[in-house]
Order: structure tokens, then C-alpha cells, then sequence
């Protein structure tokens, strides 16, 4: 019997932590990357070649999923609702931090999702049709000041397209009717169509359609020229400072997600963001990979809340 009660005790020993083994393998299964627009925007473009980046640092395969509707918002509020087991992120855009703003309710409450990381950050240019009388800021502030006006397009309530609009609207005045999308790429696609007159949209999106010679550039909305268009000024440079926003994308997790995946996706995206592998396919478009702590990422929303809200509170932005 004494025999028996040995073995016995250590497959007891065994199985109890196996547990503790399974949650040390993380991950084990394929990842889930949620974008809150459709294909082909810019935070959809930075997630896929991120969401490759950090597949190759987990040794484990990192899909994107586009989830658009509600300006991000349903994308979020799936991510905020599902299990927090480390399979599922959500790669934001403002929104996430301007639609509590915005919208009279929300699916999910604020600390329903929590940082993980700052991924990139991107200029957004302003752009006409190639074919537009438009040149520069003062000639679209005299357009809006006609009985025609301007519509512009955006990537929903609450893009930075959305505040871009509303930024000109209140330093120059005028008529704008802001339109919105499902992407920026849909938004840029009305421009480029002479659906709408302008929109504001990444450097990444516009990018190769002002190569191709189908929009004009008519400013940046960055402190700094943008290297892949050195001949198109900023709006500081026109005279309008306050013109000033980027288009940022970060990743954010479902609350209650272990400390220890959260810290270990936050090393998986800085070891991806600073290989010449994805860095070489966001620089050459205008994009800055920013790779930070989570500390940092906690922070820098913060910031943007703060500059954000009044803009928010002076336009009495709605939603939709």
C-alpha cells in the first residue's frame, strides 16, 4: 500500500503546477490585433506591419482584424469586452481617448481598457484634389467663406481628420460640412473623386496618391516638414500654429489582463518598433515608430486629453 501512496502523491504534486507552467508559455496560440477602422487607413496600415514585427519577437503569429463602425468604437468595445488572457489587443487611434468626449454614451467604461504601448506617430496633411484652385490654408479659408463652403471628409466623429476640420473651422470661420467615413482611405478616396473638397489624413495614406499625382498637398499639420515632402509647408509656416495635430496609434488591452503579458507585450513592441525591418517600411512613409514604456504611453494620453478637450468643448463636437 505504502508503494501505491507514493506515485499517487507525486502525480498530485505534478498536476498541481501545471497551471502555473501554462501561464509561463504565453503565448501559445495565435494573437488577435483589433483595428477599429477598415482596410487600408492608416491604423490599419501601422498594425499589420507592426502586428509582423511582433509576431517575429513572440515567436507566435499576431493577426489584425478590422472592426470599423461608431468611430472606432465598436472595435474597442469588442476588445474591452473579451477574455483578458493576453490573445486580444486593440490598436487605438485618438478616438479612444476623445470619444468619451464626444459621444453622449459609450458601450464600456474608461479604465475598461488599459495601455500597453505607443506605436507610431504620424503627420496628417492636409490635401485637395490634384485638380483643386486650392494651394494653401488662406485659399481654403476663402472657399469656406463662399455660400458653397467646404465639405470635408474624416475618418468618423472624433478622427483627427474630424479635428483637423474643426481646428480651420474656428481659426478661419466659414462653412464647413464635416462628412464622415468608415476609414481615412474612404475619406481620401472622396477627395480624390471630388465627392468632398479636402480631408486631413496620415502622411501613409496620402502619400503615394500625391506621388501618383492625384492629390495636393497643401500643409502639414507637424511642427516640422515631412522628409518624403520636403516642398509642402507646414501650417505653422502659413501663419496657423494652432493647425496642429498627428495621427498616433497605440495598443491597448482588456482590464484585468496579467501585469506580466502586459509587460511583455509592451518589450515585444519596442523590440519590433526599433528593428530596421518595420522601421524601414514606416520612415520612408512619414511615419515615426515611438516606442516607450508603459508608463510612458499612460502618460502621453493624458497630455492629449488635456490639449484635446477644450477643442472638444469650443466646437461642441457631437457625434454622429
Amino acid at each position: 500500500m505504502r508503494f501505491l501512496i507514493k506515485p499517487f502523491f507525486a502525480i498530485l504534486v505534478s498536476l498541481a503546477f501545471l497551471p502555473v507552467q501554462a501561464e509561463e508559455v504565453w503565448p501559445n496560440h495565435t494573437v488577435k490585433f483589433i483595428v477599429g477602422f477598415g482596410p487600408g487607413g492608416a491604423n490599419d496600415l501601422v498594425a499589420r506591419v507592426v502586428a509582423e514585427g511582433v509576431s517575429k519577437q513572440l515567436n507566435q503569429a499576431v493577426i489584425v482584424e478590422n472592426k470599423p463602425g461608431a468611430g472606432s468604437t465598436l472595435g474597442a468595445d469588442i476588445v474591452a469586452k473579451s477574455a483578458p488572457d493576453g490573445y486580444t489587443f486593440f490598436v487605438s487611434a485618438g478616438g479612444i481617448i476623445t470619444n468619451p468626449m464626444i459621444k453622449s454614451s459609450m458601450p464600456y467604461k474608461e479604465g475598461d481598457l488599459v495601455p500597453v504601448g505607443l506605436l507610431t506617430i504620424s503627420p496628417s496633411i492636409i490635401v485637395v484634389s490634384s485638380d483643386s484652385k486650392i494651394n494653401s490654408i488662406k485659399d481654403l479659408f476663402a472657399q469656406a467663406k463662399t455660400p458653397k463652403g467646404i465639405n470635408f471628409s474624416t475618418a468618423g466623429t472624433g478622427s483627427t481628420p474630424h479635428f483637423v476640420a474643426e481646428m480651420l473651422s474656428m481659426k478661419g470661420g466659414g462653412k464647413y460640412e464635416i462628412i464622415p467615413y468608415k476609414s481615412g482611405s474612404e475619406g481620401m478616396v472622396a477627395v480624390i473623386s471630388n465627392q468632398v473638397d479636402a480631408t486631413s489624413e496620415a502622411s501613409v495614406v496620402v502619400i503615394p496618391q500625391i506621388q501618383g499625382g492625384k492629390l495636393k498637398p497643401i500643409a502639414s499639420t507637424w511642427s516640422k516638414r515631412i522628409t518624403a515632402l520636403p516642398n509642402v509647408p507646414t501650417a505653422k509656416e502659413q501663419g496657423y500654429p494652432e493647425i496642429f495635430i498627428g495621427h498616433w496609434a497605440g495598443v491597448f488591452a482588456p482590464k484585468g489582463t496579467p501585469d506580466a503579458i502586459l509587460e511583455k507585450m509592451n518589450q515585444a513592441i519596442n523590440a519590433a518598433l526599433k528593428t530596421t525591418a518595420v522601421q524601414s517600411r514606416l520612415i520612408p512613409q512619414g511615419i515615426e515608430p515611438a516606442p516607450g514604456s508603459r508608463a510612458f504611453f499612460t502618460k502621453f494620453l493624458a497630455d492629449e486629453k488635456a490639449r484635446l478637450e477644450p477643442i472638444v468643448k469650443r466646437s461642441n463636437m457631437k457625434e454622429d
